[in-house]
């Protein structure tokens, strides 16, 4: 799935059938599946002009979200998902990245044409990926699997570098463990945590059963969980990031890591997301320094093998479906 500015739509979208109804719905039941913070869900999905839209919800952008970042991730990681949904139709779409705007992202249709076998695996995966918090095996992630995280990033034009050596995965555990302290010393943060750590049965939020133990190495969110300690002496971490940071780039990011997620699921690998070295923004500059990159960090992930467990709750298309 390619991705385009708006300003360009008058001249590069071809006339086409527009998407319809059906076409929404299974656009909507797939882009839900995507990760949010503290599984916020901060989506909304409508028709116009033929067009899929994918909007921001601004009833779910969290207090702590000032910047409206995390909100354009998760929505740039739902269209992705909307996209490969409508690509397994026979409907592809071009992706249109709206900066600045309440409308996201727009997918238009392309010609249509089969599912590719990119798009078919990585479809497959949407309705099981999900964050695993618990403790990983210590089985490394074999090259070849690495070198598809990377091309997965880079398909949807983000990096993604992975953190070799103790050395280099110390410095920057450490600068997300000060980031992690930075937030919790917020009582506003604090609390915004609680109140999105739900019971197995709602709709939104993060359950109990999907909160790990706390991490030595790595910070951990304070969902609850089971008790005890994680040790593991040297996961695989990884930092995605783009070329830039306007809203187009987030939403950009998020299309790109939601392509590397549904990636390692499919390679049988589990992986968290570390988002508070991006949160805060001095934490979030020592990363980029510590990597060397001019472009900008936009989330960390923990990636390893682990006992599968069960996706969170989504809330029903009913509420994310515009009129």
């Amino acid at each position: 799935m390619t991705d385009c500015t708006e300003r360009h739509l008058a001249v590069a979208v071809p006339d086409l059938a527009g998407y319809d109804e059906a076409d929404l719905l299974a656009a909507a039941a797939a882009g839900i599946r995507a990760p949010s913070l503290h599984n916020s869900q901060p989506w909304l999905f409508g028709l116009r002009d033929g067009s899929i839209e994918v909007r921001a919800d601004p009833a779910r952008r969290l207090l702590a979200d000032r910047t409206g970042w995390a909100v354009r991730v998760a929505c740039g990681a739902a269209a992705f998902n909307a996209g490969l949904a409508l690509a397994l139709r026979g409907r592809p779409a071009q992706l249109w990245l709206r900066p600045e705007a309440t409308v996201l992202a727009r997918l238009s249709p392309l010609p249509p044409r089969p599912a590719t076998r990119s798009e078919t695996g990585l479809a497959a995966s949407i309705p099981h990926r999900h964050s695993n918090r618990e403790p990983f095996w210590p089985d490394p992630v074999p090259a070849d699997a690495r070198a598809d995280l990377v091309a997965a990033a880079q398909a949807e034009g983000a990096w993604l570098d992975l953190l070799i050596g103790t050395t280099a995965l110390r410095g920057v555990a450490e600068i997300a463990r000060s980031a992690d302290r930075v937030l919790r010393r917020d009582p506003g943060y604090s609390l915004e945590v609680a109140t999105w750590a739900e019971a197995d049965a709602a709709a939104d939020g993060v359950p109990v059963r999907a909160g790990g133990p706390a991490g030595d190495l790595l910070p951990v969110r304070p969902y609850g969980g089971r008790s005890g300690r994680m040790v593991e002496p040297e996961p695989l971490v990884a930092v995605l990031g783009v070329a830039g940071d306007s809203a187009a780039d987030q939403v950009r990011a998020g299309a790109a890591l939601q392509r590397v997620l549904l990636t390692a699921y499919g390679r049988g690998l589990a992986a968290s997301m570390i988002s508070q070295p991006i949160e805060v923004p001095a934490a979030r500059e020592q990363v980029r320094r510590a990597l060397g990159r001019s472009g900008s960090p936009q989330m960390m992930l923990r990636i390893g093998y682990g006992v599968r467990g069960n996706p969170t709750q989504r809330r029903p298309l009913a509420e994310v479906l515009l009129p």
